[in-house]
């Protein structure tokens, strides 16, 4: 995404440096990500929603050793793409979205790939991928951001809205509201792979210690700049 479409507050805000580096004491720096092209990395956050990042990998590696080619994904019956990607969780509807995406994606550019993305601005990339079905906010974040394209973009998912509404950065909304909100917050000097770490320790300590149910608040290292858990624990809160 452009920074101009996130204004800078007057005061700059320095929680996230700051909470960043708390989950960076408490995890330690998260494995760097080897970056896949475009297409690779967009069919495999079509498939990874609601799914265990470790069952996406698996679908993921098997529809390659089975269709050898996105080409012959794209041009398999439905049927066959359903038991294919049937481990994730929805696979139904992510078959008719990801069979749906491949054949457009051909029809608009001539041949299925998507390495001309990389000729355009952020915010356009987005908006193009935004018009295949099961393709939002996260999904168009995940393509610019952790592919090699390698652009600054936040890829907010469920842990991540969750873990920032508890730290009281965001109001409750939906992934790009809060997107946008937290990329106020970002410094200018975070590249994109200062962003892709960022989002890999929210989601580890939304995984870990931030769960839906039953947080761990005693033990969570951001707890005294976290409202939520400091009425869990009844902890002081850190004054900002």
């Amino acid at each position: 995404m452009n920074d101009s479409l996130f204004p800078k507050p007057v005061v700059e805000d320095d929680r996230l440096p700051r909470i960043h580096q708390l989950l960076l004491d408490f995890y330690g720096k998260p494995e760097p990500r080897e970056p896949w092209d475009p297409l690779k990395q967009f069919i495999y956050s079509l498939l990874s929603s609601r799914t265990k990042t470790e069952t996406t990998h698996k679908v993921l590696r098997h529809l390659q050793e089975r269709f050898g080619a996105w080409e012959n994904l794209r041009d398999a019956p439905l049927a066959e793409i359903e038991d294919a990607i049937r481990d994730v969780n929805f696979p139904e509807q992510k078959a008719i979205n990801l069979k749906t995406s491949l054949q457009q994606i051909t029809v608009r550019y001539g041949t299925l790939t998507l390495d001309f993305l990389a000729n355009y601005r952020t915010e356009k990339i987005r908006t193009w991928l935004e018009q295949f079905p099961g393709v939002g906010p996260k999904t168009s974040a995940a393509v610019v951001n952790f592919s090699v394209l390698r652009r600054r973009a936040l890829c907010v998912d469920s842990h991540h809205l969750r873990v920032t509404q508890r730290l009281g950065l965001t109001r409750r909304a939906d992934a790009a509201v809060t997107e946008e909100r937290l990329m106020r917050m970002v410094p200018d000097s975070w590249d994109a792979e200062m962003l892709d770490e960022h989002h890999s320790l929210i989601k580890k300590h939304g995984q870990k210690v931030c769960t839906f149910s039953e947080p761990k608040c005693s033990e969570c290292p951001l707890l005294q700049s976290c409202p939520y858990g400091q009425k869990q624990t009844n902890a002081p809160l850190e004054s900002s």
